[in-house]
């Protein structure tokens, strides 16, 4: 009797077990990557959007009734690290496909690793133009508008600047490098008499404000592009602001505009520089008057641009994943290749032709407010109006 209560209860214990298997097979595993660690400001506002939107995905029935469920690791800011998570996510985990990352140069390590194993990745974040263009593949998409989009919006106004005498400020790794060539490449075929007088490159997040200033005052510029940011971009405009670098000249800025970045410089916010960011306070539409609305609900703040960077990111994946009807990488590809979706900013799209998103950014000039840098003379910039045509993309990129 004794081995035989013992034979039913094993039989329950393997059916259970079984069942359990079963019901987590259901699930729909999403790798994502990204240097939470390194960069806080920016990752920790993504990782709220992203988990906002698995909450409103499975609340709403799940991908094709299955649970979403995304497992997340942090890659430390080094290429390395992130290839063995992307690794692990994939052997160990048996994620459906590969999201995040930050830095550019990180971005394009995942990417060779999906290229590599065949594995689906979705770059949220990084923005040099290499991840879709001179060594994009087949398995990456991006989300984000690009270097190449993000100078086409800022040589739009940039252009109409009297100064022809202009100097850069970048960091020294793959983002700032591929930010500064674009600009000037852009800026130069507008402005034929455009002078290029000097260029400062310090080492991404270590800058040394001090004798960087003193350089770009030396070289005597009548206009300055900047693409530091985070800690780098708080030294560089303290310093600046004391030895007065900036006064009766021009400044073009990537990214200075998003709340991560403007919100640290407080009442030091330099006034006129133009920048590309997300003035969440003034955007006046339903898309984003209904994500605001959910963001604040749940976590009592307001949404830095990296939470629309994670929001949408886990939105496009689930898109993707729907209309593939499977987690197959080829037909995730064939799904993701001209889908269109909408977002906080409004319908986007994925070109088969590149893999780029069609969202945009918002461009405007820095201001203060009751001690505080914000956004002033905003509009919005579609992305599809700041790509290349295509004859052009395909020689940029290498044949799939």
């Amino acid at each position: 009797m004794r081995a035989r209560n013992y034979v039913v209860g094993a039989a329950f214990a393997l059916l259970a077990a079984g069942m359990g298997h079963s019901a987590l097979a259901e699930d729909i595993k999403i790798g994502e990557i990204n240097s939470y660690s390194l960069l806080p400001s920016f990752t920790e506002p993504y990782r709220k959007g992203w988990q906002l939107a698995v909450e409103e995905i499975n609340a709403a029935g799940g991908i094709n009734g299955k649970k979403l469920v995304v497992v997340s690791k942090d890659d430390g800011g080094k290429p390395a690290d992130a290839q063995t998570a992307a690794n692990e996510l994939v052997s160990s985990e048996g994620v459906a496909m590969l999201t995040g990352t930050f830095l550019s140069n990180i971005g394009l390590a995942v990417s060779d690793f999906a290229n590599q194993k065949k594995v689906f990745f979705l770059a949220a974040e990084p923005l040099t133009d290499a991840v879709t263009w001179a060594k994009g593949n087949k398995y990456t998409f991006r989300l984000r508008p690009s270097n190449y989009m993000q100078a086409a919006m800022l040589v739009e106004a940039a252009s109409k600047l009297p100064a022809k005498r202009w100097a850069t400020i970048a960091p020294n790794y793959e983002y700032g490098q591929s930010a500064v060539a674009v600009f000037k490449k852009l800026m130069s075929e507008k402005r034929p008499d455009i002078q290029w007088v000097d260029e400062q490159w310090p080492p991404q997040g270590k800058i040394d404000a001090g004798p960087v200033v003193q350089a770009v005052a030396q070289a005597n510029p009548e206009a300055i592009l900047n693409v530091t940011f985070g800690p780098d971009l708080v030294k560089l405009v303290r310093e600046g602001n004391t030895r007065g670098l900036f006064k009766g000249r021009e400044v073009v800025s990537f990214l200075t505009g998003e709340p991560e970045y403007l919100d640290p410089l407080k009442d030091e916010t330099p006034e006129g520089w133009i920048v590309t960011g997300y003035p969440w306070y003034s955007i006046k539409t339903p898309e984003h008057d209904a994500f605001l609305k959910a963001y604040q609900a749940k976590y009592n703040d307001y949404p830095r641009l990296g939470s629309i960077v994670g929001y949408q990111t886990i939105k496009a994946a689930a898109a993707i994943i729907a209309k593939a009807g499977s987690t197959d990488t080829d037909k995730m590809i064939a799904a993701a290749e001209g889908i269109s979706m909408p977002s906080p900013f409004g319908e986007i799209t994925f070109r088969k032709i590149d893999h780029q998103s069609t969202l945009g950014a918002f461009v405007g000039k820095t201001a203060q407010k009751d001690g505080k840098g914000v956004m002033v003379d905003t509009s919005y910039k579609k992305g599809a109006d700041y790509l290349p045509r295509d004859a052009e993309v395909e020689k940029l990129r290498p044949k799939d």
